[in-house]
C-alpha cells in the first residue's frame, strides 16, 4: 500500500479528531495547501477504499473518522514490505528490527523491552 503527501496528511488528522466530514477537513487542510474540496473528498474516498478510514451517511454527507491507528498503519505498511522480502520461517526481519534499533538510546530501548512483554502477556492470555 502507498500512501502519498495529503493522504497521510489526511490520516494524520483523524488521529487528531473523532471524525470530521470533506468539507471540514478542506477547512483545515485543502485551503491551506490551495486543494480543492474535490481532492479532498477524493483523498478520503481513496482512504477509506484502502480501508485506512471508516464512514457513516449524515444527511447528504458522509463523516468520517480513523479505521486505524498511528501504530496499526505502521505495523500494516512494515508487513506489507517485508511480506515481499521475508520467507516464513525466515529470521531476516528480526534481524532487521536489531539492526534497526542501535540507533536508539537506552529510554528507547527500554520502552521496545517493555512493549515486547506486554506482547508476550497478550499471547498467553490468549492461549
Amino acid at each position: 500500500m502507498q500512501l502519498g503527501e495529503l493522504e497521510k496528511l489526511v490520516l494524520q488528522h483523524f488521529w487528531n479528531v473523532k471524525e470530521a466530514d470533506a468539507k471540514q477537513v478542506h477547512k483545515v487542510l485543502g485551503l491551506a495547501r490551495g486543494n480543492s474540496l474535490n481532492t479532498i473528498q477524493s483523498t478520503l474516498d481513496r482512504l477509506f477504499k484502502k480501508e485506512l478510514l471508516k464512514r457513516t451517511k449524515q444527511g447528504h454527507a458522509y463523516c468520517y473518522s480513523a479505521r486505524v491507528d498511528r501504530e496499526g498503519l505502521i505495523a500494516q505498511l512494515i508487513s506489507n514490505v517485508t511480506s515481499d522480502f521475508v520467507e516464513d520461517g525466515e529470521n531476516s526481519l528480526i534481524a532487521a528490527f536489531t539492526s534497526a534499533s542501535a540507533q536508539l538510546n537506552d529510554a528507547q530501548l527500554d520502552t521496545l523491552e517493555k512493549m515486547i512483554e506486554k506482547q508476550r502477556q497478550l499471547r498467553k492470555e490468549q492461549t
